[in-house]
């Protein structure tokens, strides 16, 4: 399929406001591809270009973009960055500039969706002290052979978001109707493998093709997520349930086979050489081929360290055995996902459980099982006092659901609520600040888009400032007096006093008094808070 095709689909697309016309353009698409576009399609078309488990990544910002864009176009940088900043979309103003060149250009060779695919994988690849260099001349080549709105899905597809409204529902679904299969089967495929590309490959070959998909060691797949909720209605509904510590660290995964061990962060990162002690502990607690999902806990004389001191050794390159001796890490695990090559995600918890305590000699998550709200309570109350953020609560009869944030798995905890958002704006401080980012455009997700929710500019140290100015700085992807836009990569957790209905942001809902509590590092923007979640708090905020 040439690019141009590509963006033609997106620009259609783009145009249409319901979900299943989009199902029904993107299925009649997806049978005419052949075995190696396929993938390539369906991932792009989620504005994605590696598959999720996948240790590529582009690593191309705003600022490297454009100063390919200006070299192609024959305009400085700066030009560029007022493009965008005047249009508000990256893309589009791409396509502006592009269109100008064209008049001209007198010849261009034919971008396919391989040729685009294959020039990021080369991008990705490279490395070095000459990798700047080599990533900036492969982008000026894919936009020298361009057309205009071809422009405008490669920037925003280079920038990770390329604004048509397609979400991996949608994508699944397309599958399913594209070749005669349940929805449902696609999706317990698209769970074991993490490559909706993949998947519509052998959703090809039909449904005895899906049904033979497993989880692969070293091929992290998500991790299941929690809502949250209250002790006495998961005991109303499950009767007896299981309660385990909600620690203040950050999720792992553990894959183990033979002698070789890999650690995925909750972004399905590899952080193996950033947790040698982690390694240490549960290598020595299990002689099986294992894949484990847990918590990496920071601990000082036997009592867990905030978030933040995880944080300090997820980021560290170097000096990382004197870091370990400086912050220990202990992991807890909570969930077994695979033995010896078994796939467990369809047992239920209870069993995961009973092979999880088989499979490990330590490091478990300590639990209890009751029907009885006062002891649960207790365990409760023992989180908090032992320093944890409070407990989980699960059905012990629930399957596995990789990405899936269900009622079967909930949190217990005393702070005030609390969402996960993505960063998509902000304006320059004043004062002493004039020199940093001082307030931060937040937004939840639906269905692919990014709906702002409201601003957050209050709990947040000089110190930390400066580090998300650090972090921030190089994601700026437009400016407009004051306000800059950025390129949403960064996920807050921030808390707030109630939800409140408000015509002044996109999602028609606005956060009283927010307040920043940290940097989710351990997130990625497809986790952040749903419009649906949002909606649904506050109607039982309304009810309370």
């Amino acid at each position: 399929m040439l690019f141009r095709e590509f963006s033609e689909i997106c620009e259609r697309l783009e145009a249409i406001p319901g979900r299943l016309e989009m199902i029904d353009v993107l299925a009649r698409e997806l049978p005419v591809l052949d075995d190696r576009e396929l993938p390539i399609f369906v991932r792009f078309i989620m504005g994605r270009i590696f598959p999720d488990w996948s240790p590529l990544k582009l690593g191309i910002g705003p600022n490297l973009l454009y100063e390919a864009i200006a070299y192609v176009a024959g305009m400085k940088k700066e030009a560029i960055v007022s493009a965008v900043s005047a249009e508000g979309d990256a893309g589009k103003a791409v396509e502006r500039i592009l269109i100008g060149k064209e008049q001209t250009s007198f010849f261009a060779e034919e971008l396919t969706i391989g040729d685009v695919y294959r020039e990021c994988e080369a991008i990705a690849t490279s490395g070095g002290k000459k990798s700047q260099r080599e990533k900036l001349l492969a982008v000026r080549k894919l936009f020298a052979n361009a057309r205009p709105l071809e422009g405008r899905y490669l920037a925003r597809l280079i920038l990770g978001e390329l604004r048509i409204g397609i979400g991996e529902g949608n994508v699944r679904d397309a599958v399913a109707k594209a070749f005669s299969l349940e929805p449902a089967k696609v999706d317990h495929a698209y769970q074991a493998m993490n490559d909706l590309g993949e998947v519509a490959r052998l959703a090809r070959e039909g449904e005895k093709a899906l049904s033979a998909v497993h989880i692969e060691v070293f091929r992290p797949i998500k991790m299941m997520l929690a809502q949250q909720g209250s002790i006495a209605d998961m005991v109303k509904e499950h009767g007896k349930v299981a309660a385990e510590y909600k620690y203040d660290g950050t999720r792992i995964q553990f894959h183990k086979r033979g002698g070789e061990v890999r650690i995925y962060s909750r972004k399905l990162e590899e952080v193996t050489n950033a947790l040698p002690d982690v390694i240490t502990k549960l290598t020595a607690a299990t002689s099986h081929d294992v894949i484990l999902d847990g918590e990496a806990v920071a601990t000082k004389d036997g009592r867990p360290m905030p978030f933040q001191f995880v944080l300090r050794r997820f980021r560290r390159k170097y000096d990382i055995e004197a870091q370990a001796e400086k912050i220990e890490l202990v992991p807890y695990i909570f969930d077994i996902l695979s033995l010896d090559g078994e796939t467990l995600i369809d047992l239920p918890f209870h069993e995961r459980r009973r092979r999880l305590e088989e499979a490990l000699t330590g490091h478990v998550a300590p639990q209890r099982v009751s029907d009885d709200p006062l002891s649960l309570e207790e365990f409760y109350s023992a989180a908090l006092d032992a320093g944890h953020e409070g407990i989980m609560v699960k059905d012990p009869g629930s399957l596995y659901q990789p990405g899936v944030r269900g009622k079967h798995w909930i949190k217990v905890k005393p702070e005030v609520d609390t969402l996960d958002l993505a960063v998509i704006g902000g304006e320059w401080g004043e004062g002493r600040r004039a020199h940093f980012f001082g307030s931060f455009l937040l937004a939840c997700q639906d269905r692919g888009r990014l709906l702002a929710v409201g601003k957050v500019a209050t709990g947040i140290s000089d110190e930390m400032l400066a580090t998300i100015h650090e972090t921030m700085k190089d994601l700026v992807v437009s400016r407009s007096g004051k306000e800059v836009t950025f390129e949403p990569q960064v996920v807050f957790e921030v808390g707030y006093s109630e939800i409140q209905t408000s015509p002044n942001y996109a999602s028609g809902f606005a956060l009283r008094f927010p307040r920043f509590k940290r940097i989710r590092d351990d997130k990625g923007v497809d986790e952040i808070e749903t419009l649906d979640s949002v909606r649904s708090r506050f109607q039982r905020q309304s009810q309370s």
